[in-house]
Order: structure tokens, then sequence, then C-alpha cells
């Protein structure tokens, strides 16, 4: 947090989270003893040893910045999921960040999720998303955090891999047929993109959005053609009509037909600010993310992978946001409202969170 505490204004926020990895959300805590429960050898002797590995900074993409000795975010990411076997697993995992994201009072979220990278360690995609489900359920009853979940492709994965846990995975999404059990309502694209541009997965999309379904890009920072993919995500995904919305997506700075691009077509980005921040000096992020604000470009602040970019959640990121890019209260409040109209959230659910917001607004003049 750089010294930074939680203002208590920013505590105090209605939230919405729209960019949110469900694996990057296992704790320390919980690895520890899933891998326990289900006899998964972790390469630690102890749980400090465990609690000190994720300190570093991890490297954030080898192909791209050499080794330097740390490993991949991606390598720590995935070997956290190893623990995650059974529908109960999935279920205290998504449990676990809806009861973190009451405390930090979000009251939506669109949590990213994948099969992929459990069924292909046999896992069977049917524990993935049952668990997911009854969490959905639960956890909007328990702690009144609504959520509709983002299926992924993993974009290292083939085409057709992908499409083949899509159409496993159908029977939970919220289809235009009203058929579906309602876990997810859109799809996105995770993992690593070096070399896989999106459109090498239109025929996903496009299948997504025959079913009903809304369309996410992630379009990582400074990345291999990083401008590249935020240019097919505006202007060729989804037979040229674009992405609904873009994840990071902050290289739309560099290259003069974006931004206006991002406008014209309405089209938010997801910002994940410690994200960059673990790679980026202060004087070179915030301006960055300051001038998205001030060329007009709809964005929203959400958390990434908080576990594994040292616990830093959406109210963290948030107080970055807030302190660095030199933000007002109501600028902040701005920022939760983009969150809630670039949301796929029902009209009341959206309602009941502007109408909160309002009221926060009007409490502080």
């Amino acid at each position: 947090m750089n010294g930074l505490e939680i203002d208590p204004f920013i505590a105090a926020l209605p939230k919405v989270e729209l960019h949110v990895h469900i694996e990057g959300t296992l704790t320390p805590a919980l690895r520890w003893k899933l891998a326990h429960r289900n006899n998964i050898p972790l390469p630690y002797k102890t749980y400090e040893e465990l609690l000190d590995s994720y300190k570093v900074t991890y490297n954030h993409r080898r192909e791209v910045n050499g080794d330097n000795g740390a490993p991949t975010f991606l390598e720590a990411y995935f070997a956290g999921c190893q623990v995650l076997c059974t529908e109960e697993d999935f279920y205290e995992l998504a449990m676990e960040y809806l009861e973190k994201a009451q405390s930090m009072n979000v009251r939506y979220t669109e949590p990213f999720f994948d099969t992929q990278a459990h069924t292909r360690r046999g896992i069977p995609a049917e524990a993935v998303l049952n668990g997911y489900l009854r969490a959905q359920r639960d956890g909007a009853v328990k702690y009144r955090v609504r959520s509709n979940w983002i299926f992924c492709f993993l974009r290292d994965e083939s085409l057709e891999d992908g499409l083949e846990a899509y159409r496993a995975a159908l029977p939970w999404a919220r289809t235009s047929d009203g058929q579906g059990k309602g876990l997810f309502h859109a799809v996105g694209l995770a993992s690593n993109e070096y070399n896989r541009p999106p459109m090498l997965f239109e025929e996903a999309f496009l299948l997504a959005k025959k079913d009903g379904l809304h369309v996410t890009m992630h379009c990582d920072v400074d990345q291999k053609d990083a401008v590249d993919h935020v240019h097919e995500s505006i202007f060729q995904v989804c037979a040229g009509k674009g992405a609904q919305r873009i994840d990071h997506g902050l290289n739309a700075l560099d290259r003069e037909d974006l931004i206006p691009g991002l406008k014209s077509r309405g089209i938010g980005l997801t910002l994940c600010p410690h994200a960059y921040h673990r790679r980026q000096a202060t004087e070179t992020l915030f301006p960055k993310i300051r001038k998205l604000w001030d060329e007009g470009v709809k964005f929203c602040i959400n958390s990434d992978d908080p576990t594994y970019m040292h616990n830093v959640w959406i109210d963290g990121n948030m107080m970055k946001a807030y302190h660095f890019c030199g933000f007002s209260k109501a600028d902040m409040a701005t920022i939760v409202k983009n969150a809630v109209e670039m949301s796929w959230a029902d009209e009341e659910t959206k309602g009941e969170i502007l109408a909160e917001l309002k009221g926060l607004v009007e409490a502080e003049k």
C-alpha cells in the first residue's frame, strides 16, 4: 500500500468489482487448509514459509522481461490452483471472497473463473461450476453480495479446447433461452496472452453472443503487442462490433486512434492500479490513469488477483487511485457510478447501489 491507509470515505463507498480472478483470491490460509485436506504436497515446510512466498513481486512475463530469478505470476497462480479439487473447495474459495467483499462494502461483483485450469488436472468441470453456483446463491443471502460470473477461455490453450470447455459449462450460464442455471452471464479471456491475440478466439465470442452472453476482453498492460490487442478489442472482435468492456487496456494511451475508439463505442476499462504499480513507478503510472480520466474514458477500479499482489484488494486499489491521481471524493463517487453502469447487473441492483452512493455523497457535503 506504499504507506497508505484506507480513507474512511473510500471504505464507506458502496463498491462494484468487475475485474477479479476468483483463483487470485485464494488466501495462504485457505491454500494451506485445502492442501492438507486434499493431500496436496506444498514446497513449504511451514505455514510461515508459505506466507513468505507471497511477499515477492513476481516476474510479470519471462518471455517479455527475461528471467530475474523470481517465479512468474502465472506460475504462482496455477501452483495455488493445485489445492482446489472438490466442489466444496471451490465453494469455500468463493464464499471466502464474498465474505471479504462484504467487509469492503462490495455490493455486486462479476468474478472471472475458468474450468480449463482444473479439468486439465482431472477435476470434473461440474465440481467447479456447482461449487461456484452454490456460493453465488449462498453469498447473496449470507453476505448480501450479489454476483454474476464471467467464464474465461484460457488463451494459452487452443480455441478447440476452449470451445469444448464452454459447451460443457453452458448449462450453468444465464442464456437468452432462459434454460441455464444462471451462474455466468459473460465470457472473457485469461492466462498468458503472449502471441495470443483476441481474434484467435473470435469463433468463441460469436458463439457466446449468439447464446445471449456478454463479452469482455482482457488486454494485459505492456505485453507484447498490447496496443494491437486493444485495437482488436475495440474494432475487430465480435464481427467488428467490439467488446463491451476491456479488462486493463491501459495501453490505449499508446496510439492516437484508441482513445476516440473507446469513447465512440462506449467501451469502459476495468483498471487494477496496484497490479501495474508493482512494475511501474508512481510518477509513471498514475499520470496515465489521470490522463484517461481527463480524456473522458470511462473506467472503474478493481483488485485483479489480490492475494498474489501483496494482499491489496479493491479498497486498497481505490485508495491508491484517490491519493496518487489526486481524485476528489466526487471523482471517486463517479468511478463507482462508472462501475455500476459498466456492470451487467439487473436494473434493480444498479438502482439500489446508486441510491446508496447518492446518500453517501450527500452526507459528505
